[in-house]
C-alpha cells in the first residue's frame, strides 16, 4: 500500500468536517478557521465562502446540505448558495462555535459545540442531536468535542472529549437516542495520544485522526488497535472514506498553533490527503428533515 497522497495542497488553518457526497461522489471539507468549505468539482478546486464559522455537514439532496456554523445549524443550496436557517445552536453563547459532526444511520444529525478559545475555554461546550425537528442537547462539559461516528447498525454512538484523551461509546434505541450511560471505548492517554475526527468502516472498525501524531488509528468494534496510517502532516484532524467503493481513505489537516519552525519542518501542513487504507467505508447516510 503506497503513502498517502495530497488530495488537494490548499492549506487549511483548521482543515475538519470531511464529508463525502455519496450522490455528487465529491469530497466536501472544512477550513473552520478561514470560514469556508472546500471541494474539488469536475478536477477544479472549489470554495465556498461564510460569514461565520463553519465545521461539519450532512447531504440532504443531489444540490443540499445541513452545514454547523457558528450560530446555527442551516440549510445551503451548493448551486444557488442560498442559506436557510434550520435551527439555532447555542444562540445564547457566542463565544462558542461548532466543531465535530456527523449524520447518524437514522437520519439525524450530532454536532459538537465548543468554545472558541479552545482548552482555555473548559467544560463549555456540549454534544447535541438533531432529529425530525427537535434539536436536543446530549452531554454537556465538553471542552473539544470530536470522533462523532455511528456503527454500521445504527445502535452505537461514538464520540470524544479530546482533552481527556479518550473515545466513548453510547447505545442508541431505535430511534438513535442514547439509551445507556456512556462508556469508554478506547483510553488514549497512555500513549499520550489525543482522539479527533472520527468515521467507521464497513466492518464496523473505527478509524481516528490523532492530532498531533499525524496518523488515523483503527480500532474494532471491541477497541482493540488494530493499525495506523502515517500522514504528512502531524495534526490529522478528520477520515472520511469516498472515492470508488468507498475504498479510498480522506484526512484532512491544521496548521492551527504550529510555529514558523513547525510549519518549515512539515510543510505539507493543511493539506488533504487521500490514502489507500485496504479497507471500505460506507455511505453516509442522508439528514432526515422529518417534513
Amino acid at each position: 500500500k503506497g503513502h498517502p497522497m495530497i488530495y488537494d495542497d490548499r492549506r487549511c488553518e483548521l482543515g475538519e468536517g470531511a464529508l463525502w457526497h455519496p450522490i455528487r461522489n465529491q469530497l466536501f471539507w472544512f477550513d473552520i478557521l478561514g470560514k469556508k468549505m472546500h471541494s474539488i468539482e469536475k478536477g477544479e478546486p472549489r470554495s465556498w465562502s461564510f460569514v461565520e464559522m463553519v465545521s461539519a455537514a450532512g447531504w440532504l439532496s443531489r444540490d443540499h446540505l445541513l452545514i454547523a456554523g457558528e450560530r446555527d445549524l442551516f440549510l445551503f443550496d451548493l448551486e444557488s448558495e442560498d442559506i436557510e436557517t434550520l435551527v439555532e445552536l447555542e444562540a445564547d453563547k457566542p463565544t462558542n462555535r461548532s466543531n465535530d459532526g456527523r449524520a447518524d444511520r437514522q437520519g439525524g444529525f450530532w454536532i459538537g459545540t465548543m468554545s472558541k478559545h479552545g482548552d482555555k475555554g473548559p467544560g463549555a461546550g456540549a454534544i447535541y442531536r438533531w432529529y425530525r425537528g427537535e434539536l436536543r442537547k446530549l452531554f454537556g462539559g465538553i471542552t473539544i468535542p470530536n470522533a462523532i461516528c455511528f456503527a454500521p447498525d445504527g445502535r452505537t454512538a461514538y464520540f470524544a472529549d479530546t482533552v481527556t484523551q479518550r473515545i466513548q461509546r453510547v447505545a442508541l434505541d431505535a430511534q438513535g437516542w442514547p439509551c445507556a450511560a456512556p462508556e469508554t471505548f478506547v483510553d488514549l492517554a497512555p500513549e499520550g495520544l489525543f482522539p479527533d475526527g472520527a468515521t467507521v468502516d464497513a466492518d464496523g472498525n473505527l478509524w481516528n485522526a490523532q492530532w498531533g501524531a499525524g496518523r488515523v488509528a483503527c480500532y474494532s468494534p471491541e477497541g482493540k488497535f488494530l493499525r495506523a496510517i502515517a500522514f504528512d502532516a502531524a495534526q490529522t484532524s478528520c477520515p472520511a472514506f469516498g472515492g470508488p467503493g468507498f475504498s479510498t481513505l480522506y484526512c484532512t489537516t491544521a496548521l492551527e498553533g504550529m510555529s514558523e519552525a513547525e510549519r518549515t519542518a512539515h510543510p505539507l501542513s493543511g493539506a488533504t490527503f487521500a490514502a489507500d487504507p485496504d479497507a471500505r467505508g460506507l455511505a453516509e447516510p442522508p439528514v432526515d428533515l422529518g417534513n
